[in-house]
């Protein structure tokens, strides 16, 4: 049996979830959406979690949370004991608790014939708990292995695999290419998401328990990768897939026609407060844009184009219109095909489905400035429907279809590692990549993914690194 803080909660009580500021309000700032829950809503939503008998939103979350021991714990006052219990899992719960799909809620047993536990709220809320108490402290290792491990990128998976090999002593370096540490946590979610000051203050923790971070070190162009296979015991490959997918239409490079990360970082270091020259700056204020993409990097750029005051925006979808409730081919407990509707769809813009792109259309001084349509039928053949062509005004199109894997001239090739057909680095069971001492997690390894995978990435690889280096490992796989 499980722990359960009230065995009748689930009949009792219904979901809530963080209420989300104004529309009218947050449109105007780059503040996160959502309002903190009180302290009493959070644990009447950990009360709703029931005595299921098999928990499977332990397999619907990436890291296995030990999601009915902390909801028991915050039904029962014992906060303490719930940040314990949630680190046991994830390094990152204040990063999972904003901006994961969450889905652990889809795998619910109470889901099944109501609304799920509102467990990312719960999450969330028992983090930033931890962190107002001052219990999230600096935990620096008893001894130091004499084991030195590089990790290549400063992203999720990079960041959990640092702290779980420092944990156990090894010296840890992690080199970053920007002249900031965080990688998509940094530069691809924008503000109103995820606010950087979260980012930091668990960088800071990071930092006082020993892990040094070298900037600007591009690995394959400013530093040479055969000096890390030199230098280190270890050497583990995070670098994220950042290789977008292309777009074969005609009028491609038209001026105003932009990859949607480049949109995204680039907004994310005005935020920041650092200097972007005018002349590269990608604004969509005044301006018809066009969203190319419907999912999470889409939705970024929507509530990123309200916000910087754009003329009306739309965003096109090459799939049918998923339906509002969850698909019968996607039963319980699988992740369900069904409408989402973000915050950023509630604050305004246009979402069409179904439709393809065949042109941009430019002006005489090489502008884009409309999209030549048509309207397609379902996959796999998404053919053209007759006479359903139509034009839409474009002054900035943000190319959002998703990533081809990890950037290969540079470091990948330096280092020699085998990549397959999806772009992304090959590895065995242990994380091993194919040249020696070399190991690969995250997006680099299985593509683009979500935060709270990456994390698990992290935390895995650094368990087989770990145990390559002594023989054996405690670090939970």
């Amino acid at each position: 049996m499980w722990p359960v803080g009230k065995a009748t909660g689930f009949l009792e009580y219904a979901r809530e979830t963080p209420v989300r500021r104004p529309v009218v309000e947050r449109v105007n700032d780059w503040f996160e959406i959502y309002q903190p829950m009180p302290e009493e809503s959070v644990k009447t939503q950990a009360a709703r979690c029931m005595d299921c008998g098999v928990p499977f939103c332990h397999t619907g979350c990436p890291v296995n949370n030990l999601i009915p021991d902390w909801n028991d714990l915050v039904y029962s006052g014992r906060w303490r004991d719930a940040i314990r219990q949630l680190h046991a899992t994830n390094n990152f719960p204040e990063f999972t608790g904003r901006i994961c799909p969450a889905p652990c809620e889809s795998a619910c047993v109470l889901g099944i014939n109501e609304p799920a536990v509102a467990i990312k709220s719960v999450e969330n809320a028992i983090v930033e708990r931890a962190w107002q108490e001052g219990w999230v402290k600096p935990e620096k290792p008893d001894r130091r292995s004499g084991k030195r491990v590089a990790i290549i990128g400063s992203g999720p998976a990079g960041l959990a695999a640092a702290q779980q090999l420092n944990r156990v002593g090894h010296h840890v370096t992690v080199f970053e290419k920007a002249d900031r540490i965080g990688g998509l946590l940094r530069y691809g979610i924008p503000d109103f998401k995820l606010e950087k000051s979260v980012v930091d203050r668990r960088l800071d923790q990071l930092k006082a328990e020993g892990i040094e971070f070298v900037l600007n070190a591009w690995i394959g162009r400013t530093h040479s990768a055969a000096d890390m296979l030199r230098d280190y015991h270890a050497v583990m490959i995070a670098v994220g897939a950042e290789a977008p997918r292309e777009v074969e239409i005609p009028g491609r490079h038209l001026e105003g026609v932009h990859w949607a990360m480049d949109y995204l970082t680039q907004q994310n270091k005005v935020v920041a407060g650092e200097s972007v020259p005018d002349a590269e700056r990608i604004l969509a204020t005044g301006k018809h844009v066009v969203i190319l993409g419907g999912g999470d990097t889409g939705a970024d750029c929507l509530g990123t184009a309200h916000r910087q005051k754009c003329k009306s925006v739309t965003m096109l979808q090459h799939n049918q219109r998923p339906p509002d409730e969850r698909h019968p081919s996607t039963p319980w407990p699988e992740w369900p095909f069904q409408l989402r509707v973000e915050g950023a769809h509630e604050e305004g813009g246009t979402r069409e489905f179904a439709v393809q792109t065949q042109a941009f259309l430019g002006d005489s001084g090489g502008n884009v400035r409309k999209l030549q349509c048509v309207r397609v039928g379902p996959k796999p053949k998404f053919e053209p429907v007759p006479g359903s062509e139509f034009t839409l005004d474009a002054d900035l199109v943000l190319v959002a279809i998703g990533y081809r894997g990890a950037v290969k001239p540079g470091l990948l090739e330096q280092l020699g590692v085998e990549t397959n057909a999806r772009g992304v680095v090959v590895t065995d069971k242990n994380y091993q990549a194919s040249v020696p001492k070399v190991f690969a997690a995250g997006d680099a390894r299985v593509g683009a993914t979500l935060v709270v995978t990456a994390i698990a990435e992290g935390r895995k690889c650094a368990h087989h690194i770990d145990k390559s280096l002594m023989g054996a490992s405690k670090l939970p796989l």
